[in-house]
């Protein structure tokens, strides 16, 4: 091996499989991150307005050093969204007496301070 260039016929090209069930995607509109000290998880979530019980439609496991990619990854392509679009604006549903959220329960939704799902 050289310690100028190890492969010396460019970068090689990587061939990914996208099975016909894979690409007709889940739909979540929760995540639930945690961590361990050698992985993350996120738990992507359907939740459906009155009802009790939620499920989770993909669980994804990854390194903490791929973890931090998929965060610049997701700025980087929330920025160009933007930049495209607008601004993306937080939706607080309104509680019964024109409150910023529900007082009859509901679902927390941990990406909004105080916010229900």
């Amino acid at each position: 091996m050289s310690g100028n260039n190890d492969n010396p016929t460019g970068p090689q090209e990587l061939k990914i499989d996208f099975p016909p069930e894979v690409a007709d995607g889940r739909y979540a509109n929760l995540a639930i991150l945690s961590h361990a000290p050698s992985e993350f998880f996120i738990d992507f979530i359907s939740v459906s307005p009155n009802v009790p019980q939620a499920r989770v439609q993909s669980r994804i496991i990854m390194a903490p050093e791929h973890a931090k990619g998929l965060l610049f990854a997701l700025n980087d392509a929330v920025r160009k969204y933007e930049a495209t679009f607008g601004e993306i604006r937080h939706k607080t549903p309104k509680g019964k007496n024109g409150g910023s959220a529900p007082t009859d329960g509901g679902i927390p939704n941990p990406f909004i301070p105080g916010g229900m799902a």
